[in-house]
């Protein structure tokens, strides 16, 4: 495979020295956790590659079902789960000892999954179906299935297992569940097709992108109402929240921007340029950077949070998609739906505030299976 926009840095000899001289000591890097992977789900070969973070290489390539849509990590426990929309299941990985575990049967054609913070339980939306399927992680079996708005798309639990809640494409909806009944409490009309949705951490609020309305829709989970509906760029397909909550990023693919939406006071506080269609969105667990892979130019930039401003632009494979951070945060990975791998971004910490770290650059590139579509990260408590 070819990468034509990939291309060597060749400083000046001078230039090389004079910055290790000023990096020294200002950047540090600490150790990833041992036993750490990256699962990586490809949509077109139906399996899942496991990558060491120990020895940046595939070690496993583990069978899924057909069509693996969404793949993610449980908190609590040695597992990974796969949602395969072919296969109406979820299959089960033990982290420990990267093999598969078990499968666990989901409702019709299941696109997503959410877990609570307890790691026992998950939801997954069954969009042919209508309804969530709720599954016991500890029994690995499902527990039921509520029948929701018009083809839910994604589905979203908070963090306490209090609320649940589905965007439904079809219909134009939001369903707020009450997860601990197993019952609808409401289900709201919001803005034209909504498809991506993230739950604040204190489990007050949805934020629900509706890329059919260049809209977002901000939903009271306690009071089961729409409190906003905030207007953003053309065709709004993904969500990237703040680790605390307090921002919501917003890819907007046909406008080529990325929206900052504040939650808690309902606003659009600003909108800039991210690249050639955005689809993907990811924040450092510092809050400092914001990551955003650029399908077209097959490209991710990288943004200053604060500033707004553009730290640098890293050309990796075709078609970027999925971001993830490894555990340490040392590498950020992309998935590269159209040639069939994962670009390794190198991450250098800022040490001394007064000097700025090298801009992430590109590391490696790692095959994978056909159309890697979602990444899960997992440090395993134990080895198997």
């Amino acid at each position: 495979m070819t990468f034509s926009s990939l291309h060597a840095y060749r400083p000046a000899v001078m230039l090389a020295m004079a910055s290790a001289v000023l990096l020294s000591g200002c950047t540090k890097r600490v150790a990833e956790p041992p036993h750490s992977y990256a699962y990586v789900a490809n949509f077109g070969s139906n399996n899942v590659s496991v990558i060491d973070f120990a020895s940046m290489k595939v070690t496993a390539t583990l069978p899924s079902g057909a069509n693996p849509t969404a793949i993610a990590a449980n908190p609590e426990k040695d597992e990974v789960y796969v949602v395969n929309s072919g296969a109406d299941s979820v299959t089960v990985i033990d982290a420990a000892a990267n093999r598969v575990a078990g499968r666990i049967p989901a409702g019709r054609n299941p696109v997503s999954i959410s877990i609570t913070g307890d790691g026992k339980r998950a939801w997954v939306a069954n969009p042919s179906a209508n309804t969530v399927t709720a599954l016991d992680l500890e029994s690995h079996r499902p527990s039921g299935s509520i029948s929701v708005g018009g083809e839910p798309i994604a589905v979203r639990v908070s963090a306490d297992g209090k609320y649940a809640a589905t965007a439904n494409r079809a219909d134009n909806s939001v369903s707020v569940i009450d997860a601990a009944a197993g019952r609808v409490r409401a289900t709201l009309k919001v803005c034209q097709a909504p498809d991506s949705l993230v739950i604040l951490p204190d489990g007050s609020k949805a934020v629900v992108g509706c890329s059919g309305s260049r809209q977002v829709a901000i939903v009271n989970l306690k009071n089961a109402l729409v409190e906003a509906l905030l207007r953003v760029g053309g065709t709004p397909v993904d969500l990237a929240m703040k680790p605390d909550g307090g921002e919501v990023f917003v890819a907007n693919y046909e406008a080529q921007t990325i929206s900052a939406v504040s939650p808690y006071t309902d606003e659009v506080s600003q909108s800039f340029l991210a690249g050639d269609h955005p689809v993907r969105a990811l924040v450092s667990g510092d809050s400092s950077t914001l990551y955003v892979s650029n399908m077209s130019s097959n490209s991710v930039a990288v943004f200053d949070v604060t500033t707004r401003k553009l730290i640098t632009t890293v050309d990796v494979g075709t078609a970027p998609g999925a971001l993830a951070l490894s555990p340490a945060e040392n590498m950020l990975l992309v998935a590269n739906s159209g040639s069939g791998d994962v670009a390794v971004l190198r991450l250098d910490k800022r040490h001394d505030k007064k000097v700025l770290a090298p801009p992430p650059r590109l590391f490696m590139m790692i095959p994978t299976g056909d159309r890697p579509i979602q990444i899960a990260v997992k440090t395993a408590r134990k080895a198997g």
